[in-house]
């Protein structure tokens, strides 16, 4: 439970940087930063990166691609990766998933998928999924646990 509760905190700070995220270029990230991602994704291309601060505490997230998948690794100043999203094709998802998300909105078009991870002392943990819909012309997140069931706080 409380490995949960961390990934949901860590998720959380992700989501609330995206809200008050600053853009910050590749060159300006920290060192510690950077040498992190190189290691985690060696031949990985970083294309864009944000920065947040909160409670005086600056959080980093990266986007690249690696072997052609694209990756939005949330990151520490100190260098230490806390979460990430790996994009995921829609024809490539767990049956569990695209079926749990065809249950609760029949006969609307899923556009994109994601793998959510937690990383909690180098070790990377498949959380959930997060699947984009198209509901009337909006995108609409269903989050999706592995085993194919909503996530509790899914809302959708």
């Amino acid at each position: 439970m409380r490995v949960i509760l961390c990934a949901m905190a860590a998720l959380f700070i992700a989501v609330a940087s995206k809200v008050n995220a600053e853009d910050v270029a590749i060159d300006k990230l920290p060192k510690a930063v950077t040498k992190s991602v190189k290691k985690r994704f060696p031949k990985g291309e970083m294309s864009s990166a944000s920065s947040d601060t909160v409670d005086k505490k600056t959080t980093y997230e990266v986007t690249l691609k690696s072997g052609g998948t694209t990756f939005d690794v949330n990151i520490n100043a100190d260098g230490t990766i806390t979460g990430m999203e790996k994009e995921v094709a829609i024809k490539d998802l767990p049956k569990a998933i695209t079926d749990a998300v065809a249950a609760k909105h029949p006969n609307k078009k899923m556009k994109k998928g994601e793998e959510v991870i937690s990383v909690k002392d180098g070790k990377e943990t498949l959380e959930y999924y997060e699947v984009f819909v198209e509901i009337d012309g909006k995108d609409v997140e269903v989050e999706v646990l592995p085993d194919g069931k909503l996530k509790p706080m899914d809302k959708k």
